[in-house]
């Protein structure tokens, strides 16, 4: 950043006057170029660029999960195999991105950096709640963008350590927060993935059920939808699994979802189109 003139090496004001704990905030008055909704190297328009889809959580009895598939598509092509859509937003949470990927990474990073410098200034961790509202006012700062087809819908889960319990929100394009209960997914291959959890979910499902049930749901959303990419078991790529409980957040090796993976692929050979085998 450039030095104000006569500030004889001193920070700018911005730096040392009193203000919010939002780092979304701080950024966009010191270098508001910086923020993913005020990008000035796009062209004006609808322009085509890769996007993400889909992505399903689910709550189980100890917290929640929440997988993504690994598809990136550009139109008709498909622009990227391995894509990463799950990330985790801090111990506790984890957001997952549909919409346009670029835009969508930045924003999760800046959701990341805001989490993190709220807890240094605080001292304390938002609740979840408060996450949840501080990810819904970043979105609404790209509608923008999403007027000229750059849309980021994410989806935010995470266990409230205050109810002791994995919670789930959604979200339109213009912020609007929205809690849902049991299971949801987002992205082209939402309607397929929420079909299957709805017929599949139980309440009181274990982790390993939960991650089960996700991955499922991933797998009728690439039956019906092109955008998105199913298991690759040739490459070995496969949906990104996160598990968030009261111990805190983990991602889910490659081993441990292929073993899902192939289960549910061996399953599929005798019943291509799920549930019951008899």
């Amino acid at each position: 950043m450039a030095e104000v003139p006569g500030s004889h090496g001193r920070l700018p004001a911005h730096f040392t006057a009193p203000g919010s704990s939002s780092f979304a905030q701080f950024l966009g008055a010191a270098a508001p170029d910086l923020l993913p909704s005020r990008r000035q190297d796009l062209p004006a328009g609808m322009i085509d660029a890769p996007h993400g889809t889909t992505i399903v959580a689910v709550t189980h009895a100890r917290g929640v999960v929440m997988a993504g598939d690994r598809r990136a598509t550009m139109g008709n092509i498909i622009a990227q195999r391995d894509i990463e859509k799950v990330f985790p937003a801090d111990e506790y949470s984890c957001v997952g991105i549909a919409g346009t990927a670029g835009l969508a990474v930045e924003l999760v990073r800046l959701f990341q950096v805001e989490l993190e410098h709220y807890e240094k200034l605080e001292g304390n961790t938002l609740s979840l709640d408060g996450k949840a509202n501080r990810l819904s006012a970043m979105i609404r700062g790209n509608l923008g963008m999403a007027m000229q087809g750059l849309a980021v819908v994410p989806l935010f889960a995470g266990y409230d350590l205050d109810g002791d319990i994995g919670r789930i929100f959604s979200y339109d394009v213009t912020g609007g927060r929205y809690e849902e209960h049991s299971f949801h997914s987002v992205g082209s291959g939402s309607v397929f993935a929420r079909s299957a959890l709805k017929k599949r979910y139980k309440e009181g499902v274990d982790e390993a059920g939960a991650v089960r049930l996700c991955v499922d749901a991933l797998y009728d959303a690439a039956d019906d939808d092109s955008a998105t990419g199913g298991p690759d078991l040739t490459r070995r790529i496969y949906p990104i699994v996160m598990s968030v409980t009261d111990e805190g957040l983990r991602r889910l090796p490659d081993d441990e979802v292929g073993a899902v993976v192939e289960s549910i692929v061996a399953e599929r050979m005798v019943n291509p189109g799920g549930g019951p085998t008899s």
